[in-house]
């Protein structure tokens, strides 16, 4: 499948919700004050990933002092398993690290095996579990990945 990746613009916003929603369910996805309220971060990262025309997923991530935190990553279910996630990470993290973060957190439901496979096949690690992270008293694992990269390399 063809995609191709691009900064967030302003007029993405409509299709980034509707795309949270679909990925999400509802007491999870981001209202759309929650996501503009997350658009406003300070060191705000956001790749979109466009395919048949339209925007079909999103990774947005936040910097600040060194330290990056994955806010959301969202592919629609028709367009996964082609190598778009692992692509918006990719493209997330390299403009994270040239705002000299060393660091990525995020938080992934301890019940996703799924997603915690894919962050973990990408560096993450565990490092700890948030009791009652979601709606309705789901945990989440916190999740972190070095960016320091060996000389050379």
């Amino acid at each position: 499948m063809l995609f191709k990746l691009r900064a967030y613009q302003p007029d993405d916003f409509e299709s980034l919700y509707e795309i949270d929603q679909a990925c999400y369910e509802p007491e999870i996805a981001y209202s759309r004050p929650e996501l503009r309220h997350y658009m406003r971060f300070p060191g705000l990262e956001c790749v979109v990933a466009e395919a048949e025309g339209r925007a079909v997923g999103f990774c947005l991530a936040a910097s600040e002092k060194g330290a990056g935190y994955i806010i959301t990553m969202d592919v629609l279910a028709a367009y996964r398993r082609h190598g778009i996630a692992s692509a918006l990470l990719e493209a997330v993290e390299q403009r994270l690290a040239t705002r000299q973060v060393r660091e990525v957190w995020l938080e992934t439901a301890t019940n996703n095996a799924a997603a915690i496979a894919f962050w973990q096949r990408r560096g993450y690690r565990k490092r700890g579990v948030r009791k009652d992270y979601y709606p309705g008293g789901r945990d989440a694992f916190t999740m972190r990945k070095s960016l320091d990269r060996p000389a050379g390399a």
